[in-house]
């Protein structure tokens, strides 16, 4: 995949992350990455604004990434990483806004996102299209979520700023 082809096509361009699935190593990575940026804007917002914002690009992911996946000819490009952006958003709204849950969040999301335990594995190589992209990166957001929120409601990461 070239700039020059997801500069021609906007959507294509959004489900590659705005350009972060194009690294060539670690693709979900940059996009996992790019997703902290973006939540961090969010973090602006009052909650009820950030949680529908997060389910907005939960939803449009679905159509984003089944219109990739077919403008590609392959099932869950290693570029297509809008999954990873809203898996990473989804798991931050199980936990407190500070920096290291942010962090924390981060990395389990990956380690979820990467390792793949069940049930994860099993969508993930079962269902196609736009939900099945999506389907397996939002499972790695709620693990992650819960973990988060067992991580702050039994006071292991600190609560505060």
């Amino acid at each position: 995949m070239h700039a020059r082809t997801l500069g021609r096509d906007p959507l294509l361009w959004l489900a590659f992350g705005l350009g972060a699935g194009l690294v060539s190593r670690a693709p979900g990575t940059a996009g996992t990455a790019l997703g902290v940026l973006l939540y961090l804007g969010l973090l602006q917002l009052p909650e009820p604004v950030r949680y529908g914002s997060v389910l907005v690009i939960i939803l449009a992911g679905v159509g984003l990434c089944g219109y990739a996946a077919r403008r590609l000819g392959v099932h869950d490009h290693p570029g297509i990483v809008w999954d990873e952006i809203a898996g990473y958003m989804l798991a931050l709204c199980f936990a407190p806004a500070n920096w290291q849950f942010l962090l924390a969040g981060f990395v389990l999301f990956r380690v979820f996102d990467i390792a793949k335990p069940w049930p994860i594995r099993w969508v993930d190589r079962r269902l196609h299209g736009g939900v099945g992209i999506m389907l397996d990166d939002l499972l790695a957001g709620l693990f992650s979520g819960a973990l988060l929120w067992l991580l702050g409601r039994y006071a292991i990461l600190p609560l505060g700023g």
